[in-house]
């Protein structure tokens, strides 16, 4: 087995992974390194990708802005919150449309499984009217609830769960078990995998949001990280060193 480790065809393989990680990485690496130059280095021409001298006052300033920490705080609070919710949603009506049998359960997977196929966009003005009329708006509730129940991930766990063994399940019933302890206790242990890429997946988008927190959030103590460095440019001017600090 070792002597072929050296293929063309994975040394090939090996080399193609190689440039679509540098690819990807490139960027964030060019952003967090921006963070430790002067203002004249990064506007530098010809491009140069190590400052001159590297010193940590980009870093300091943005973490000693009281604006900043509290961003970054509500925003890492509020992304918590939403992970977990998400995991337990999702986990919960995957397993009910994967193993339970209910009256037009093809009726209901299709419509929670719709609004995958329809773009954002296209539901935010009905969105913003519903949480506006529950009075929900200028609250943490109002940026973590319309999104918890996400189709991709319910689509996803779902099809995890129906490839997992019925035996198991059934000797569980045979044993008196309830579903709410097959699900706890078989299901939810063996599913750790792909709760770790729904967790990633639900972060992710939570503190990457910007459109729905600038339209239902106008409280400062709410500001989102997202908007913070939007409305970086225009309270700080140019300085793009301490943008890349912060958004780094």
């Amino acid at each position: 087995m070792n002597r072929h480790w050296y293929s063309p065809r994975r040394l090939l393989s090996y080399a193609l992974v190689v440039v679509i990680a540098v690819t990807a990485l490139f960027p964030l690496a060019w952003m967090a390194i921006s963070g430790f130059k002067g203002q004249t280095e990064v506007l530098r021409t010809p491009f140069q990708f190590f400052p001159e001298v590297w010193n940590l006052d980009n870093y300091r300033a943005i973490l000693e802005d009281p604006a900043f920490v509290r961003a970054m705080g509500i925003t890492f609070l509020g992304a918590v919150i939403f992970t977990v919710a998400s995991l337990v949603v999702n986990s919960m009506a995957a397993y009910a449309f994967a193993r339970l049998e209910f009256t037009a359960k093809g009726l209901w997977w299709v419509v929670c499984i719709m609004p995958m196929f329809i773009p954002a966009m296209a539901i935010l003005l009905t969105s913003f009217v519903v949480v506006s009329k529950l009075g929900m708006l200028d609250t943490l509730a109002v940026l973590i609830v319309p999104g918890v129940a996400a189709s991709a991930q319910m689509f996803f766990l779902r099809q995890f769960y129906l490839n997992m063994p019925a035996a198991v399940e059934e000797a569980a019933l045979i044993d008196g078990a309830t579903r709410w302890q097959i699900f706890l206790r078989i299901f939810v242990p063996q599913s750790l995998g792909p709760f770790v890429v729904v967790g990633i997946a639900s972060f992710l988008a939570y503190w990457n949001s910007y459109v729905w927190p600038v339209l239902v959030v106008s409280n400062p103590d709410l500001t989102q990280i997202m908007q913070y460095l939007a409305t970086f440019r225009s309270a700080r001017g140019n300085e793009w060193g301490m943008l890349m600090a912060g958004s780094t």
